[in-house]
């Protein structure tokens, strides 16, 4: 396993990282997340990823369970804020910030996060108000460091201009061959302002194992096939999608490795990057992205992939779901 510094911070984090979204908050078993964490500290993974909302709190106290038993130096922890946790509870304001924090850190069983992150950006709060409010979070020393996840470079840039470059070390947007987006404006402004990425979904949410063909059913065990597990769906699962990633198959084989490290190779490609954020329901799996670290694909490969992918890769500036737009002010 490589390693790399996270922004301007001294956290030295793993290039594959092991995420609870869709897994750990509900989606399997407690002794399979117990196994898949456990494999994930056996591949050299030392970066583990959660968020309030996943589960409504499933998440963060299956991981404090299982961490609690690791030497707190051992793992690098981040959690993040804004959604839904109640009907009056979600959002960027200053009381709702203090008191998730709080409430992350008893369901994790720990002192500290060492990245705290707003999960979506709320407009409808002045930035003013939530930037004050993650400061004094690490000044309180309940966080070591702050990041952000999908936030537009135009609310990116009104942070910086109210508390200067080092307020963040990491932007966390979707990523991967199918959303490639956030390498037209979120990768140079965070690069310029020492902000490093660690991009989630890099599979595509499964699409980029090969697992789904085109014209056939959607396999009975995937997540695609589950009512509670198939954001995006309607997006990912088309023909089109199904047919260029089938073309990629080839390559990988060609280049002597699997689908799905090419994958990750290839968003470990960019050195903004710092982390990939992969999902795990069995220990093999862990195991399986992990090996992807260290890959590197040759450019013959990544001119291959280019074509092979066609104009299904989506490469404007796009938002990506539950993204809100604007800066409000005090």
């Amino acid at each position: 396993m490589r390693y790399r510094k996270l922004g301007s911070s001294d956290l030295e984090v793993s290039e594959i990282s092991l995420g609870s979204w869709l897994t750990f908050s509900g989606g399997v078993e407690a002794e399979q997340t117990r196994a898949c964490t456990e494999a994930a500290f056996d591949a050299g993974i030392n970066f583990f990823d959660t968020a309030n909302v996943y589960g409504r709190g499933a998440a963060e106290t299956a991981w404090g369970e299982i961490l609690s038993k690791h030497p707190r130096d051992s793992y690098i922890l981040a959690t993040k804020v804004f959604g839904e946790m109640s009907d009056t509870d979600s959002g960027l304001s200053a009381d709702q910030i203090a008191k998730q924090i709080d409430a992350s850190l008893t369901r994790l069983q720990t002192d500290y996060v060492d990245l705290y992150q707003a999960h979506r950006f709320d407009a409808s709060v002045p930035i003013e108000e939530t930037v004050e409010a993650f400061q004094k979070v690490v000044e309180q020393g309940k966080a070591r460091y702050l990041g952000f996840s999908e936030w537009t470079p135009e609310q990116i840039q009104a942070a910086i201009d109210i508390a200067g470059p080092d307020l963040f070390v990491s932007s966390q947007p979707q990523y991967s061959m199918l959303w490639q987006a956030p390498e037209a404006e979120v990768f140079p402004l965070c690069a310029a302002n020492g902000i490093s990425q660690i991009v989630w979904s890099p599979l595509a949410q499964g699409v980029l194992t090969g697992k789904y063909k085109p014209g056939q059913p959607i396999p009975s065990d995937s997540r695609f096939a589950s009512e509670t597990m198939n954001v995006s769906k309607d997006r990912l699962i088309t023909d089109p999608i199904l047919e260029a990633v089938q073309r990629l198959v080839p390559i990988a084989e060609g280049a002597g490795i699997s689908l799905p490290t090419m994958a990750l190779a290839w968003v470990l490609r960019r050195s903004e990057l710092a982390s990939a954020i992969t999902g795990a329901s069995r220990p093999e799996q862990v195991h399986s992205n992990a090996s992807a670290s260290g890959v590197e694909l040759s450019d013959d490969v990544l001119k291959a992939i280019d074509e092979a992918l066609g104009d299904v890769a989506v490469k404007e500036p796009t938002l990506a779901p539950n993204a809100q737009t604007g800066v409000k002010h005090r």
